[in-house]
């Protein structure tokens, strides 16, 4: 079970996920953010990419523990549908970063 530290903030998102993207490739699927006190709308892009991730390897992830204000940002973004486990594990392509503009410079 993987544990990220008690802020999941932009202040260190990107440490947090690659923490996480680790703990996923070595098989993890439970996420447990009982610890995490502080967050912001960059906590929300963390699991949606590890979420991402676990379904890119034919895997559900598991997150447990929610902290309210996590759970009021999830709502707020309408993406609680999008953490919640999938039944089949259906392999989506991330396209965060990427640009698909084909005419942007």
């Amino acid at each position: 079970m993987f544990r990220p530290a008690h802020s999941l903030t932009v202040n260190n998102a990107k440490l947090a996920l690659e923490a996480g993207l680790r703990a996923i490739a070595g098989g993890e699927t439970e996420i447990d953010l009982g610890d995490v006190v502080a967050v912001d709308s960059a906590a929300v892009a963390t699991l949606l990419a590890w979420q991402c991730a676990a379904l890119n390897q034919g895997r559900a992830l598991h997150f447990s523990s929610l902290p309210t204000n996590l759970e009021s940002l999830i709502d707020l973004y309408g993406v609680a549908e999008l953490l919640s486990a999938a039944t089949d594990a259906t392999p989506v392509i991330s396209t965060i970063g990427v640009n698909t503009d084909p005419h942007h410079h």
